[in-house]
């Protein structure tokens, strides 16, 4: 065998062994804490610091969860996982930039799911989008608060029509200069928001495109346009047990859907 060949055959065997170590680091579940470090593994008992030093070294389909009330910084988000803080009111503090990025474009991740629950996501006046959604399937979104941004509470904004479900349950989107919840995807998606207090902001809950917007159970109040529908087949469909009130403009839904 030729030097030059052996020197191949070598590095080879190199970037598998260290492919191999890589993915065996990754764990399904990895915590971050206030007095962790991200040169940590993210164990329990050796806690990473920020959600972007967790992430690396949670596998796809993973949970990050808080272990204490903290901010751990904002993230971008490239494949399936779960962050959870319930009960630790988990924050980001994210002043100038986006809280969460959620863009996941690897063929080899076939859910291409986010599950974000338990998180406060402040803005601090400066701060752009709470969560930008560029690319996913599924994104649910459970008890969190989104505050004081400049541009959307929740955008969902994919460029490819692969029809993505967003679900905003039990959570709280105010003081935000634009539109709470905004739905400008590319494709025909669905969003349901339920059980949820939008005031203070721009806009309550935009569609446009192709997309439909089901509303059950919230209070829409204090924006300057509760419901806005622009563009070809945008639909909000009401469950009627919806409070939108003392708004600039209240706007209306579509269609409504009675209680059964």
């Amino acid at each position: 065998m030729s030097s030059k060949l052996l020197f191949r055959v070598i590095a080879i065997s190199i970037l598998l062994i260290s492919a191999s170590v890589f993915a065996q680091a990754q764990a399904t579940r990895t915590w971050v804490s206030g007095v962790g470090d991200d040169a940590n593994p993210c164990s329990r008992t050796a806690p990473c610091k920020t959600f972007a030093g967790a992430i690396s070294k949670t596998a796809t389909n993973g949970e990050i969860n808080c272990l204490d009330p903290a901010g751990y910084g904002a993230v971008t988000i490239t494949k399936s996982i779960t962050i959870d803080c319930e009960d630790t009111q988990g924050s980001i503090l994210s002043a100038g930039t986006t809280g969460i990025i959620i863009n996941i474009t690897s063929g080899t991740d076939t859910r291409k799911a986010v599950n974000i629950r338990g998180l406060t996501i402040n803005g601090a006046g400066t701060g752009l989008h709470g969560i930008r959604i560029i690319e996913a399937t599924t994104v649910v979104v459970e008890d969190t608060v989104i505050d004081n941004v400049t541009q959307n509470g929740i955008t969902l904004e994919n460029s490819v029509s692969i029809g993505t479900r967003l679900v905003v349950s039990r959570s709280t989107l105010r003081n935000i200069v634009g539109t709470a919840i905004s739905a400008t995807s590319f494709g025909a998606a669905q969003v349901m928001v339920s059980n949820s207090l939008i005031t203070g902001n721009g806009i309550g809950v935009s569609v446009n495109g192709d997309s439909t917007v089901r509303i059950s159970g919230n209070v829409i109040t204090n924006n300057l346009t509760g419901l806005l529908r622009t563009l070809r087949g945008a639909q909000i469909i009401s469950f009627q047990n919806n409070t939108i009130d003392g708004n600039g403009t209240n706007g209306t839904s579509s269609s409504t859907v009675a209680l059964q």
